[in-house]
């Protein structure tokens, strides 16, 4: 039994004992006046007036205890008695499945319909009440709380190895299901649209000029190493025996060339690697193109590494080691950061209206999703668990619920009566005086 039925069962016998002996005291008043008739004749009819509020009060007190009770049992216990009053009596126990269908098919049109979902969705900015209560320092501080503490305890008893298995198992599988031209393909466009590789390749180049004008020594000796390489440094150092320097005119060219795509945004290099990339992307975007079964068959042999998976499965472990090595701090970084960024993202919903409506419509979409998909199957949870309810379980918590309020009718059947009975009373002993 739960606290509020502890709190309802006193109650429902106080209503009852009340009840009962508003009931007795109209009986004990009927029957003090039966002989007060009998002894004081010459004040009958006073008596006569109150005896029928008597009786009145004491027919609508075993009226109402009668009504009340055929809904839960039958009060005439083995007695037998005429079949269309048997029909009607323990009326709650009778109609329980009809009582679980009805329950079921009130929440389903009042609660669960996507009608009235999406109405009750419509009214409420649930975003704007996120963002609120994600803003509040006391909220967000409550959030991060529970996050350090619930962290650690699930890393002791998951474990960090099997973390590591678990995201090893079904990451890769999913990443070679996946095909990761596509998204390379939208990465060079957002660089593409947004000239990220001008951006880039300036940066590059300014970086390569200023070290190759700053460590004069260190270029000379990377270009012997490229002649070397190439098979024409002999050539070179013979050139320089009649006065032609090869190896600083290539550091000159290239500085020149450096230079000129540094002073030209329009520079042929430019154009021409920004139509390499632009061709790499379209390759990229088809699935059947050399590019893109290339870099999926990279990509897939990568992940059948034992290597691969060792590294990904020890990296887990490290991740999840120093995660909880700071979370465990009085002082975490980790915490204090997840608290600014909770914080800012509810601000940021309480200022950004676009994103909350947006937000609102998914949140709409997949709740209505919801309600339309399942609202049958809580409906049938609904009735399946009041037809298993045992008939006694039932009507105790009915009772335990509203029963007290059911045995306050039982002083209103007395009282009302009663005071019915001394209005009809009044009216019958002014009607035999006039007559």
């Amino acid at each position: 039994m739960n606290q509020a039925e502890d709190v309802n069962v006193p109650s429902l016998n106080r209503s009852k004992r009340f009840a009962t002996i508003a009931l007795v005291v109209a009986v004990v008043i009927w029957i003090a006046l039966i002989i007060a008739a009998k002894l004081l004749p010459e004040y009958v009819w006073l008596i006569h007036i109150l005896m029928l509020g008597a009786e009145a009060g004491v027919v609508g007190g075993l009226a109402d205890w009668y009504a009340i009770t055929v809904l839960f049992r039958n009060p005439f216990g083995k007695i037998p008695i005429p079949k269309f009053l048997r029909d009607h009596t323990e009326i709650i126990p009778r109609n329980k499945a009809r009582i679980a269908e009805s329950m079921g098919k009130f929440v389903q049109e009042n609660f669960l319909s996507p009608h009235i979902v999406e109405k009750s969705l419509q009214k409420t900015d649930l975003t704007l009440a996120v963002g609120q209560w994600l803003a509040h320092p006391k909220n967000n501080s409550q959030v991060t709380d529970v996050i350090q503490q619930t962290v650690p305890k699930i890393f002791d008893f998951v474990g960090q190895q099997q973390i590591g298995k678990f995201i090893q198992n079904n990451s890769v599988q999913w990443v070679k299901n996946t095909g990761i031209n596509h998204l390379a393909s939208e990465m060079l466009r957002a660089v593409l649209e947004n000239d990220f590789h001008q951006d880039v390749l300036q940066r590059g180049l300014d970086m390569a000029h200023e070290w190759m004008i700053n460590h004069p020594e260190q270029t000379e000796d990377l270009t012997r190493r490229l002649f070397k390489e190439l098979g024409v440094w002999k050539l070179a150092k013979g050139a320089s025996w009649i006065g032609i320097d090869v190896q600083q005119r290539t550091i000159d060219s290239l500085l020149e060339k450096v230079e000129a795509i540094l002073a030209d945004p329009e520079h042929p290099f430019r154009k021409k690697l920004e139509e390499v990339a632009h061709d790499l992307m379209l390759q990229l975007a088809d699935n059947q193109s050399a590019v893109s079964i290339r870099l999926n068959d990279t990509k897939n042999a990568l992940l059948d590494s034992e290597s691969v998976l060792n590294f990904i499965t020890g990296a887990v472990v490290i991740l999840c080691d120093a995660i909880k090595a700071d979370l465990i701090k009085e002082n975490s970084g980790i915490a204090m950061n997840l608290r600014v960024a909770i914080q800012q993202v509810g601000e940021n919903l309480i200022e950004n209206q676009s994103v909350r409506q947006l937000l609102n419509e998914r949140i709409s979409e997949m709740v209505i999703n919801l309600s339309d998909q399942y609202s049958e199957k809580v409906i049938k949870f609904i009735s399946e668990r009041i037809h298993e309810w045992d008939s006694r379980e039932m009507i105790d918590k009915i009772e335990s619920e509203v029963g007290g309020d059911l045995h306050m009718i039982r002083v209103n059947g007395v009282v009302v009566g009663a005071f019915i009975g001394l209005t009809l009373g009044v009216i019958r002993a002014v009607i035999d005086y006039l007559i």
